[in-house]
């Protein structure tokens, strides 16, 4: 398996448009009501030194817990979004380093994490096996994964409108396809699902919310 820094450079991400969207959104009351508490799960779970994929615009740093938490390695591709993560990274309760990185070329070496923190972040991943063998790598064994994702619908008619609106949602929003099934993925990784739970409760909030144990 490559070493960080022989893994070839991927293209850099630069969407200030969706960033700017997507951080107006973020302060909206609808989105907090909804994505607030599973935030502030996910990461009540997270221990000692951990990886935060696809840290956006820093939305999960408010929630880290100081003591269980050592210190947070954040990673985001898009230079757009960095802006607000660097902002909020100032004011988090636990020492945060943010790194424009993609998670299919993590610049950390092996089993270095204890746990890893990923939301919303797998329906734009250029290239999601690499990129979650690349968090498999750096986690410890025993080390736990931790991710809320949007993904693909069990209703057939509308997982097919998922579909046709992919090429919409790709040049729209961020690279997001929306139509994956990511706890599929995570399985076929090599991780160990301990708990899934969908939190689909309409078109727009088809999700899942997932812990998964690095053997």
């Amino acid at each position: 398996m490559k070493q960080a820094g022989e893994r070839e450079m991927l293209a850099p991400i630069y969407h200030p448009v969706f960033a700017t969207a997507f951080e107006w959104m973020a302060r909206m009351g609808p989105m907090r009501r909804a994505m607030d508490p599973v935030r502030r799960e996910l990461v009540g779970q997270a221990r000692g030194y951990v990886l935060e994929v696809g840290a956006g615009s820093g939305l999960n740093f408010a929630f880290y817990v100081p003591g269980q938490v050592e210190r947070v390695a954040a990673i985001e591709p898009d230079a757009a979004m960095l802006r607000y993560a660097r902002q909020r990274a100032t004011t988090a309760p636990v020492p945060i380093t943010l790194t424009q990185a993609p998670v299919e070329a993590l610049p950390f070496a092996d089993e270095t994490f204890d746990s890893a923190v990923v939301t919303l972040v797998f329906c734009s991943v250029a290239d999601p096996p690499r990129g979650l063998q690349e968090i498999y790598r750096v986690l410890k064994p025993g080390g736990m994964l931790l991710m809320a994702e949007h993904v693909r619908a069990q209703n057939a008619i509308i997982a097919r409108i998922q579909d046709m609106l992919v090429p919409l949602t790709t040049r729209l929003a961020g690279n997001c396809h929306w139509n994956r099934d990511t706890a599929y993925a995570v399985a076929r990784a090599g991780f160990q699902i301990t708990h899934l739970r969908s939190t689909s409760a309409s078109m727009l909030q088809l999700g899942i919310v997932l812990y998964a144990v690095r053997p």
